[in-house]
């Protein structure tokens, strides 16, 4: 009854969804548009990169062959490559192009063949395969560490990516004396981070298979035998014993004294990783004023905060209507919750993982103090910077956790941020910034494909119970909701008043209806709507202590920090220096000042200390604002000149105020 009861619930929410696109008045031709686009396209569906192969007699059927392709596609589809054994030759073949479209110029598979589909990294300029010194390497993951190997190894590198440290590290091993048996374990006694690799060595007749976080699996097909960076392809093509590999497996391929040719198709005309470029007058163009703005005598909220209000003793409704968010519940209470979720082995709980300061310390709580064991999954769609996928692959390698990534088309969801955002600078409205990052929002719908594919239906989050931002609605026209237990908000009338609101605010910029809307509508349905199973929440029941966390996090795991700033918070995300740039210009506040309020409320924090570090946090980042702009596409000295020249809230703009008080 509770699963009809929620399908004809969904029904509902969707009838008032299509009833809502009906009532807004859209931009002639956008609707047909908008029925075109199919909302179970698997087009945003992309599986650091997802590798692949197969090794026996017979060549494998062309329905397994696209399986395997298919699900490595869904890691990222920003580069690919090959190698296929030939009738007498290997031939390697890497592309600026989808694995699917690069599988159609390779003339035959056959029956040894391994590949990748990338999710770009560190670097575009050196596709792989790698090779180097006639070894040949397809690498899972990012090598953190690895300008510090090359001294090590006596060696320099020649290409721009890090995986090249890789065959050179087994080609060292083997000069010195080493045996391939031993080769993979030199690899990973020297690098940090991430490492599932396939290196086939030809003149000795070897593939060696080796992951030291257990993304890679083999499974027996066809009297020979199937590799991939998960199980659930290698199930799907019904392939049989399917085990993890964490030691090394060496397989006998046939033996090749020629290097291995190379045909290349390098035909990206966006860089994905642009250089990080200085400009000393791009950055002269940042603007740090101080504000001398009336702040609660409480917190540090200033008056520019939408629906503020002051008592008489200059204390704020944010704080005469805040509710302690940080007094867990017992830990025991959690403990009884996940019993039923334990297995006698295999993996138990999917777990989001941003690599960002919350989900990291989240990830050590689960392993550390629930003793489960877990699988994690990040979204990555583009603006997860490089510091934040470097934490994903340091922490999953130190922890021997599987990460399972989900990437859409990165040059099309960077489109869609690049054509609102230009629609945002023809109309700079603070209450629109959250357009930007609309699309990171199929986080939460992809959590479920992780679930069905993996079989594991308990997933657990680690969100900060006191990153609540009700400004950015505010903006909008959205009042507070005091009462709101949860830093987002679910409800399906919630949600209608707030893209009702948006829909007026996008006519006054008819850019932002464009072919990224029903990215961006359908990702926040999946945020807003679907209902959510087998899942809690790790600071629901441990407190949220931030001098421990980062105090666990360099110590034990040696997190990296940002260069350009003292915080840890969204120091993995590539948009926020942009749109606290322009809250901070415009408004004389950040997302910073609300956080900060929320620890003085709970006690965390003095307000003399929350001023201090806001002071500090909202010095505009030149750094992470050029990588932003440039990645998205959009000119700099436009962008910020334009923020510069809006009207400033503090300087008489009308700001929106609550008619009745509130409970």
């Amino acid at each position: 009854m509770r699963r009809i009861a929620h399908a004809a619930l969904g029904q509902v929410q969707r009838g008032i969804i299509e009833r809502l696109f009906a009532s807004w008045p859209w931009p002639a031709g956008l609707s047909s548009m908008m029925s075109a686009a199919n909302p179970s396209s698997e087009s945003e569906k992309s599986y650091v990169c997802g590798i692949f192969g197969f090794v026996g007699p017979d060549s494998l059927d062309s329905g397994s062959v696209k399986t395997l392709v298919k699900h490595a596609q869904q890691r990222g589809r920003d580069s690919s490559g090959m190698v296929v054994r030939g009738k007498d030759a290997y031939n390697a073949y890497r592309a600026d192009l989808p694995i699917d479209r690069l599988l159609k110029r390779i003339p035959s598979v056959g029956a040894l063949f391994f590949g990748h589909s990338r999710l770009v990294t560190n670097g575009t300029a050196d596709n792989q395969p790698v090779m180097r010194e006639q070894i040949v390497v397809l690498h899972n993951g990012i090598v953190v560490n690895h300008t510090e190997v090359w001294p090590l190894i006596s060696k320099t590198p020649e290409l721009e990516i890090d995986t090249e440290v890789i065959p050179a590290i087994i080609a060292t091993h083997l000069e010195e004396g080493g045996t391939v048996e031993t080769a993979a374990e030199r690899v990973l006694e020297l690098t940090e981070g991430v490492v599932a690799c396939a290196a086939l060595i030809p003149r000795l007749g070897k593939l060696l298979l080796f992951s030291n976080n257990g993304s890679l699996f083999l499974g027996d097909k066809s009297n020979g035998v199937a590799f991939s960076s998960e199980s659930y392809p290698l199930e799907q093509l019904g392939a049989e014993n399917i085990r993890q590999v964490r030691d090394a497996v060496i397989l006998e391929v046939p033996a090749q004294e020629d290097e291995v040719a190379i045909v290349e198709w390098a035909n990206r005309s966006i860089d994905l990783v642009p250089g990080l470029g200085y400009s000393a007058k791009e950055e002269s163009l940042l603007q740090y004023p101080t504000h001398n703005l009336r702040r609660c005598t409480r917190c540090i909220l200033p008056e520019t905060m939408p629906y503020i209000a002051f008592d008489e003793d200059g204390v704020c409704n944010y704080c005469l209507n805040y509710k302690p968010r940080n007094h867990p519940r017992p830990k025991e209470e959690l403990f009884e919750l996940i019993e039923p979720y334990r297995r006698s082995h295999g993996d138990e709980v999917v777990v989001p993982f941003s690599g960002g300061r919350d989900s990291s310390y989240g990830l050590h709580l689960i392993i550390h103090e629930l003793k489960l064991r877990p699988i994690t999954y990040t979204y990555d769609w583009g603006m997860v910077t490089d510091l934040g996928r470097r934490n994903v692959s340091r922490m999953s390698a130190q922890l021997g956790v599987e990460n399972i990534i989900v990437a859409p088309d990165i040059t099309k969801k960077r489109d869609y941020i690049r054509r609102n955002l230009t629609a945002w600078l023809k109309s700079p409205h603070l209450g629109m910034l959250s357009v930007l990052t609309a699309g990171d929002k199929h986080f939460f719908r992809h959590v479920e494909t992780i679930k069905r594919q993996t079989g594991i239906s308990l997933n657990l989050w680690g969100i900060n119970p006191l990153e609540v931002t009700h400004f950015k609605s505010g903006f909008l026209g959205v009042p507070p909701d005091f009462a709101e237990e949860r830093v987002y908000s679910h409800g399906a009338m919630k949600q209608l008043r707030y893209q009702s609101l948006r829909g007026r605010a996008m006519l006054k910029s008819p850019g932002y209806f464009n072919r990224s809307l029903w990215d961006t509508l359908s990702g926040e349905y999946y945020r807003s709507f679907t209902k959510k199973s087998d899942y809690f929440h790790i600071f629901d029941y441990w407190r949220w202590d931030e001098k421990q966390i980062e105090d666990t996090l360099d110590g034990e795991y040696d997190w990296e920090r940002a260069p350009d700033t003292q915080t840890t918070w969204r120091i993995g995300d590539g948009t926020a220096a942009f749109y606290n740039y322009a809250y901070y210009t415009i408004a004389g506040f950040t997302e910073h000042d609300t956080f900060r309020s929320n620890q003085v409320r709970e006690g965390d924090l003095t307000r003399d200390e929350a001023l201090r570090l806001v002071q500090e946090e909202n010095t505009p980042r030149y750094p992470n604002l050029k990588w932003y702009l440039d990645i998205v596409g959009v000119d700099f000295t436009h962008a910020i000149n334009t923020i510069n020249r809006t009207p400033r809230l503090y300087e008489g703009a009308t700001l929106p105020t609550l008619t009745t008080p509130s409970d």
